[in-house]
């Protein structure tokens, strides 16, 4: 067994027990569409060092990235360089982007780094998709991981058009519209979604997906189960360290 191989089984059986302090046991991830996937070899060492970003979705907070967090402290980070970004899911997903913004400078700042890294779920993908192409922050993001985000808005939000986020997350809006139109992955920024059709959520499931990107089909997960879905944020993790 490879070093890394080994190091993943340790990973995937450690964090199973602070995935379950969460939600539910999620199903397992499927197999993934790798054709555009980048490849490394089994005993090149994983570069862990660049600092990694958590952006919540939707009534989201810190917490949701106990399991991930765990995850990633298992395959290489250490707990210095992992950060989570809180914002008003009830706001305005333009200053939520635009706090994202500081929060990354004040990263780079603290680390030393020249770039992060950002995993996103849920509407926090369009905290950070406006951050990228609107804000100009793809020069300061090395990989985005986008985890069930909805990158082209959601039916679902039509429970929650009370909000301002919602009615900026609901399909057609013009929110939407300035994040997917022309290139939906500016920059030198390495992109890669996970979706799958057990979302329950994101609706059309296949709004996650981003034109240009390394998108990951799940077999069957449910949208709160990716965050404790240790095989996904395993993938997730090596993609950032490619």
């Amino acid at each position: 067994m490879s070093r890394r191989s080994a190091r993943r089984l340790t990973g995937v059986i450690a964090a199973v027990a602070a995935a379950l302090a969460l939600f539910s046991s999620p199903t397992s991830a499927g197999a993934a569409d790798r054709a555009t996937a980048p490849t490394r070899s089994a005993t090149s060492a994983l570069s862990t060092s660049t600092p990694v970003v958590f952006v919540h979705g939707y009534t989201g907070s810190a917490s949701n990235w106990v399991t991930a967090m765990s995850v990633f402290r298992l395959n290489g980070w250490s707990s210095s360089n992992l950060f989570a970004y809180e914002y008003n899911s009830y706001g305005n997903n333009i200053a939520n982007a635009q706090g994202l913004a500081t929060f990354v400078n004040n990263v780079k700042s603290r680390t030393g780094a020249s770039k992060v890294a950002i995993v996103n779920h849920s509407m926090g993908g369009l905290v950070s998709q406006y951050y990228l192409k609107v804000l100009g922050g793809n020069t300061s993001v090395s990989h985005l991981a986008s985890i069930a985000g909805a990158n082209h808005g959601t039916t679902y939000a039509g429970a929650c058009l009370i909000y301002t986020t919602c009615q900026q997350m609901y399909p057609g809006s013009s929110f939407i519209s300035q994040i997917t139109s022309g290139d939906e992955t500016p920059g030198s920024t390495r992109y890669a979604t996970w979706y799958s059709a057990c979302d329950g959520i994101i609706l059309p499931y296949t709004s996650t997906r981003l034109t240009g990107a390394t998108n990951n089909p799940v077999a069957c997960q449910t949208h709160i189960g990716f965050l404790t879905d240790t095989s996904a944020l395993g993938d997730i993790a090596d993609f950032i360290a490619s």
